[in-house]
Parts: C-alpha cells; structure tokens; sequence
C-alpha cells in the first residue's frame, strides 16, 4: 500500500527550525518510498490563524523544494467534524463537563498534594440532567471530554519501539471547548482517517497523546496509522530552543542567503547516525533516510554549524550547479573564476565581492610605494598561467628579499584592495595585466 503522510502547521506564525524537522522526516519517507505527501494546514483557530502565514509557509516549503502532493485546509471541514461529534455524542463517548478552569486547577493541585496523579475524576458524568439544565440555566456553558476506555493502548513505534500507555493515567481529552471551538486533537483524527494517512511521523512530545488518539480512532470506526515519534531538536549547549524562533525561521535562513540543501542537509542528518554533511539534492537525502537511524535522543541544533556546512555546499558546488545563480546575479564568469572564488565564501552572495575584485574597479592599498613599484616592474608580460604568480614572486623575493607574508601581503592589498581572499596564483590570471599593472600604480581599476 501506497503510504500517504502529512505536515500539519497551524498558520499562525512562520515555518521554523523546529518544525521544519517533522515536515522534512515526512517529506523523505514519502520520497523514498513513492508514496503521498499531504500539506493540511490547522487553521481552526480563527482568531490567531492568519493568511499570510498560509502564503509564508508555501513560499518556506518552495524554497526548501518539498512539494506536496494535496493541500488541506481544516477550516473547510466543520461540517465533517459535527458530524463526527453527533457520533460520539450518540455512541455516549463524548460527554459535558461544567467545570471552570480554575475549579480544574483546584482539584489538579489537591491530586498532587495527595500523591495522586492529576487526572479528571469524571465529576461531570455524576450531574443529573436537572443539575446540567440548572448549569446552563445560570449561563454555564459545557465543554466536552472524550471518555476513554478502561483499557492500555499499545503501538509499535517506528523509532522509540513498543509502547504502551495505560487509559488511567491519562485525563478523558477536551474535544470541544466551553466557547464551542474544536480542539487538535479532534479534527485531527478526523482529517487523518478521512485522508487515509498511512503513517504519522511527529515530535516525541506527542507520544503521550497517542493513547487517547489511537481510542479515538476505533470510537470513529478507523484503524489508527503507524506511528514514528522522533527526538526533538534543543540548542548547542544543551539548553531548549525558545519557543520564540523567529531568528531559527526559515526565512531568516533565506535572508541570510544561507542555501536550501544546507538547511535540508542540516535538519536532515543531525540527531541521525548519519553524518553531518552536505548533501547533493533531496533525492541523496531520501536514500539516507530510515528510521532506525534517528537517535531517541535529542538533536542539537547550532546554528554555527549550520553556517560552517553552507559553507561546505558552497565549496562542494560544480561550476554548472552555480552557474544559473552567477548569471542571475549578473557575474558573467566561467569556471575558472567560480573554482578560484567558492573556498572563500560562506554565502553566495559574496561572489559579487569577489566578481568585483575581477572586473573592477579596485582602489588598491599600498604602503610600501618602492616595493610595489618594483614589483610593478618585474610584472611579467601574457599571456598568464596558474604559474604566473609563482614566476612573478619568485623574482620579487630574488631582488626585495621579502618573502612570506611581507612579500605576498602588500601584493595583495595593492591588487585587490582587501587584506584577505582567493589564492592569488588563481586570482591574478583572471585580473588580467592591464588592470594589474594600473593598480600597482596606485591607480583605480
């Protein structure tokens, strides 16, 4: 059977760090194995969902290249869900409960002082019908709890093996709120079961929810998908990321012209037994994917060493690979400068720095104007080789008696106005003589 697997966002912010990971995990599983990729968006918060948040979060995934297969919207579906609660409440598996949070918070609070575990004591189910109609009467207005069966639920999870959780140590869940709002937990099962998800692949924080979920299921006639609860990223030092990740977004990413694969590669392989590493495309990343290679673990995620691997992406592109972006960029370069230049960079986009260094204009720097105008003088005539530069400082250490860094230092400030950059064995060539030559005069070009 065809698997079918979904990324669920709420639309209220940007797509981050860390739930790029779930939408990823999902995306390779349903690559490698040819199966179906569902973007369902959980926009049934009316007042926080937003939709440009909707569009941010398509234009994050563009970005990144995970497409998808069929777009959702929750929104659309209240219809089905009251049709779903009209079961539940007919099959007496959904029942009112009157409670206000602070008298859940009471109880919650005189359970733990008694070393009980704080679950619902189903106090609701023990009201008569005159004592409901009393509470409405008054203006109380019922939220609605899922009862759970007296029984354990077991499942075999992809990544953290046999699990099991016992229905008593968990509260019947809150479907419906006071205010008459549909919870996650409802709509999602609902959407789950009607899309045919074969495999929920999420975070390890929902692997409590699992129990009540998978008894939501049956009470709805469906068979519950295979489940894969992975580990979740914290910071490099071992700290948990803050909640607020708008610096972890995907677009800040983007802004800082980090590249796509890096992030992919990045998200990919770390809290896995694969290695860190730049990858090619998603398709190599697809072919690493497998769930016994994700630790139970949690994943760290540094943002320096995300830094340090798009720099690698960069050092690893083929000409042909850069060459679009070089174009659109307006570098009209070939090979030899794109493999002179990409050591250097750790965006893209500080090929233009370097293109500029090329073509010019440069104000040189120069400091020592008798050095330089010596070196100006034993300045070899074209055509240039990769053997140019050696040549050429070969002569000048022979008649200064500079070598080393006071040698090559006041060449480079002088040809490229930059104390730093590309090998200038491979620079000077491209430079050419004429612009070499005006520079080392002190000259603009």
């Amino acid at each position: 059977m065809k698997p079918v697997v979904r990324f669920a966002p709420s639309p209220t912010g940007r797509l981050h760090i860390g739930n790029l990971r779930p939408a990823l995990l999902n995306w390779l599983f349903a690559q490698r194995e040819a199966g179906e990729f569902i973007l369902r968006f959980d926009d049934t918060d009316r007042e926080r969902s937003r939709e440009e948040f909707v569009d941010g979060i398509r234009e994050d995934l563009r970005w990144l290249g995970l497409n998808w297969d069929q777009e959702v919207r929750q929104s659309a579906r209240f219809a089905r869900y009251d049709a779903v609660v009209e079961l539940l409440k007919d099959s007496g598996r959904l029942y009112p409960c009157y409670e206000t949070p602070e008298e859940l918070e009471r109880r919650r609070k005189r359970q733990l002082a008694r070393g009980m575990p704080p679950v619902y004591d189903r106090a609701a189910l023990k009201l008569t019908d005159e004592q409901r109609k009393a509470l409405e009467a008054e203006g109380h207005k019922p939220h609605w709890r899922f009862m759970l069966e007296d029984r354990s639920v077991s499942w075999d999870d992809l990544i953290r093996g046999e699990q099991t959780i016992a229905a008593s140590s968990l509260s019947d869940s809150v479907l419906i709120r006071a205010d008459g709002t549909y919870l996650y937990t409802l709509t999602s099962i609902v959407d789950d079961a009607d899309y045919g998800i074969t495999h929920i692949i999420r975070g390890e924080d929902h692997v409590a929810n699992t129990g009540v979920q998978i008894q939501l299921f049956d009470a709805i006639g469906f068979s519950p998908p295979v489940f894969a609860h992975h580990n979740l990223l914290i910071g490099a030092e071992g700290q948990a990321l803050s909640k607020r990740l708008g610096s972890l977004s995907i677009q800040s990413f983007r802004d800082a012209g980090l590249e796509p694969i890096a992030v992919l590669s990045h998200s990919a392989t770390i809290g896995t037994a694969n290695p860190v590493a730049p990858y090619k495309s998603l398709d190599a990343l697809a072919g690493l994917f497998d769930f016994s290679k994700l630790s139970r673990a949690p994943a760290r995620f540094d943002l320096e060493e995300l830094k340090a691997l798009n720099a690698k992406a960069l050092q690893e592109m083929e000409y042909h690979e850069a060459e679009p972006k070089l174009r659109d960029m307006g570098v009209e370069a070939g090979a030899d400068f794109w493999e002179t230049v990409r050591p250097n960079l750790s965006v893209f986009s500080e090929v233009s720095e370097w293109w500029s260094v090329v073509a010019g204009p440069v104000t040189p720097k120069i400091e020592d104007k008798s050095f330089i105008a010596t070196a100006a003088d034993l300045l070899p005539p074209e055509p240039w080789t990769d053997e140019t530069w050696t040549e050429w400082t070969g002569a000048l250490k022979q008649r200064t008696g500079a070598k080393g860094k006071a040698l090559f230092q006041p060449l480079r400030l002088a040809l490229t106005g930059q104390g730093h950059g590309p090998e200038l064995k491979r620079l000077l060539p491209l430079i050419g003589r004429q612009k070499a030559l005006t520079r080392l005069q002190g000259k603009t070009a």
